[in-house]
């Protein structure tokens, strides 16, 4: 079970249920995690797509050039039926789950970040230990960020506009 939840902000208790019929059980927890990360001063994106093709749920640059990624598991069988989130590991410099309330806590690693969030925002329960990024990766990835975000910001700009 979740606890020390930020009174800050409001907890949605549905959030773990489809609102549309088209939207997956993470998305709603997906933009609490980036609200979350965006209130501690880190720019988020959500499904950022690295280099090797996996795409990171929530991805956040901070003002230092911090590199965050955050993982979001709607369930326990989300978290048991998908590992892939280890491939991640060397593309920040701290990694997080992002879970709702009721998850099974027992079943994430100690070694990596936790947050408990939900539609609207959330709060870090253990802080991601710090791995920092060989400076190389971290331009790599900084450069495919600021391109990714700087294309969907065209994307809302000019929907009509040809965009590679």
């Amino acid at each position: 079970m979740c606890v020390s939840w930020n009174t800050s902000w409001r907890l949605n208790a549905s959030v773990t249920e489809n609102t549309s019929t088209t939207e997956r059980p993470g998305v709603p927890l997906a933009r609490g995690a980036a609200r979350l990360l965006a209130s501690m001063d880190l720019a988020p994106l959500l499904e950022f797509t690295l280099k090797t093709g996996r795409r990171v749920d929530v991805f956040g640059i901070g003002s230092s050039g911090e590199l965050v990624v955050v993982e979001v598991k709607s369930s326990r069988q989300d978290y048991l039926s998908d590992r892939k989130w280890q491939d991640y590991l060397d593309y920040c410099d701290q990694f997080y789950f992002a879970v709702p309330e009721g998850f099974p806590l027992e079943l994430l690693p100690d070694d990596c970040g936790l947050m408990c969030v939900d539609t609207y925002g959330g709060a870090v329960l253990r802080p991601a230990p710090l791995a920092p990024v060989k400076p190389a990766r971290r331009k790599a990835v900084t450069a495919r960020y600021a391109r990714a975000a700087a294309l969907r910001l065209r994307r809302l700009e000019d929907p009509e506009a040809s965009i590679g």
